[in-house]
């Protein structure tokens, strides 16, 4: 049995250090019951220079009142994550997560809006990279407001990696692009070697983040 063995138990460490190697865990369904590792042959990123915000998500910032928070639900943001037709979001890998998260390794972002969540992700920080796990929606937006905290929060902090594992058309919009794996590896090999701080950076709002978006544009 080697390390990868998907029938040999998970544990945080294991999971770490597949991270680091460049491998991540999915399954095949909410239901199954097993997991699998991937290391995709593109993969994808979003500079964190690179992040697009639309008018539409600009108005929408101005607009619509709410509140960040980080690591305050993060068993919330994970089960919104989880709560679609279609996840590769299983019990196991929710219970490995919420043990990252008490390890504070692993870490969420909230959006709330009249005392409501609308909105979240959640992922790993490992050095100055962070493995985006999953986002969510409850709202117009929602998620990519999330994002849009998140990658604010990300240079702030020194992160220099943004990994969302594959591309999607909404990634897409986004400012996400995808890499080749052996360029992915040595972005991550650079980031771990650096150290970022996901928690530190002060909470701001929707004026400074616009405020700052105007000012690097």
């Amino acid at each position: 049995m080697n390390e990868w063995d998907d029938e040999a138990r998970l544990t945080p460490d294991l999971v770490l250090h597949a991270y680091r190697s460049g491998i991540f865990p999915m399954a095949e369904h909410r239901d199954d019951p097993s997991v699998f590792w991937v290391d995709p042959r593109k993969r994808g990123i979003l500079p964190l220079d690179g992040f697009h915000m639309s008018r539409s998500l600009v108005k929408r910032l101005r607009s619509l009142p709410h509140d960040v928070t980080i690591n305050t639900d993060f068993i919330g943001v994970l089960e919104a994550c989880a709560d679609r037709d279609e996840t590769w979001i299983n019990t196991e890998i929710k219970r490995l997560f919420v043990e990252l998260h008490y390890l504070g390794k692993a870490h969420s972002l909230e959006v709330w809006s009249r005392g409501q969540l609308i909105g979240g992700v959640y992922g790993l920080a490992l050095g100055a990279a962070f493995c985006g796990e999953s986002m969510f929606s409850r709202a117009v937006d929602g998620s990519k407001i999330a994002l849009a905290y998140l990658v604010d929060r990300l240079r702030q902090g020194g992160f220099t990696l943004f990994d969302t594992q594959f591309i999607t058309p909404h990634l897409s919009s986004l400012g996400a692009i995808e890499i080749p794996r052996g360029a992915y590896h040595r972005a991550l090999q650079a980031a771990l070697d650096m150290d970022a701080d996901f928690a530190g950076p002060p909470l701001i709002d929707a004026q400074e983040l616009l405020q700052r978006r105007t000012q690097t544009s």
